[in-house]
């Protein structure tokens, strides 16, 4: 199925159905998708970059991006919801991702003061400090668990061989609640392996690692636009307001889209 790559630094705004009015900022190519992780749902579709062998914009590229885009936003009296690292793949593993992340703060507190900064991330470069003071750094760091079994995660996120539920689960916990889990919900076949992450004991182990982080919130979501793969399969809205529902008698917040 047909997919599709951000061709811009700043892109939108564009109406989301889980943050508002958002303008994204792409870190990475506009040309290629460069991604620690290869979901088998990921709308920009498959992995094929490797980071050296890319070139990335720089620090001041997407500096002055945003501060044009803002400033123009602002002339126009544009409304704006919130300003989201997005884009072409894993926004923090850009080098000087924690300088991007201060220089977005000081452009945004210039033009838009009250308008929350906000981080798409696949949680793989918590091992990193500067990464995550950059993180604690933004409004919502929105940090992804698709799973809580790992070779559940093995088919949905096809992370590098040295990634580790046991040790993101720990990284994620080192937030002391100060994150937002987001999780895809989806279900169907790729090739002769089926997965399902709706299942009863899907949903067990997630919901325990849940409520062992203790995020200020969870968003859960299905597919909604073209995937690399035929075979997969959105799940109901009635479907996620039940899984939200069991998050919600243990006093966590749910944000559930479709």
């Amino acid at each position: 199925m047909e997919t599709f790559l951000f061709d811009r630094i700043v892109f939108g705004p564009v109406k989301s159905r889980r943050l508002g009015i958002s303008l994204g900022i792409n870190v990475l190519p506009v040309n290629c998708k460069v991604c620690n992780f290869d979901c088998i749902y990921c709308e920009c579709g498959l992995t094929f970059s490797e980071m050296g062998n890319v070139i990335l914009p720089t620090r001041e590229e997407i500096a002055h991006a945003l501060e044009v885009k803002l400033n123009e936003m602002k002339e126009n009296g544009e409304a704006l919801d919130v300003i989201t690292f997005a884009g072409n793949g894993e926004p923090t593993i850009h080098p000087a991702f924690p300088d991007i992340i201060s220089d977005t703060i000081q452009i945004r507190n210039k033009y838009f003061p009250v308008t929350p900064v906000s981080v798409l991330s696949n949680a793989t470069m918590l091992s990193d400090p500067e990464v995550v003071i950059a993180l604690k750094k933004v409004n919502q760091n929105i940090l992804k668990l698709d799973s809580g079994i790992a070779s559940t995660l093995k088919i949905l996120n096809r992370p590098s061989p040295d990634f580790n539920l046991q040790n993101l689960v720990k990284q994620l916990k080192e937030f002391n609640g100060k994150l937002i889990i987001q999780t895809m919900f989806i279900r169907g076949t790729i090739g002769d392996q089926n997965v399902d992450n709706t299942t009863m004991e899907e949903l067990q182990y997630w919901e325990a690692i849940i409520n062992e982080v203790r995020p200020q919130q969870v968003m859960i979501y299905t597919i909604q636009r073209n995937t690399p793969y035929e075979g997969l399969q959105k799940v109901t809205l009635n479907e996620l307001r039940v899984i939200a529902s069991r998050l919600e008698k243990n006093g966590i917040k749910v944000q559930v889209s479709a």
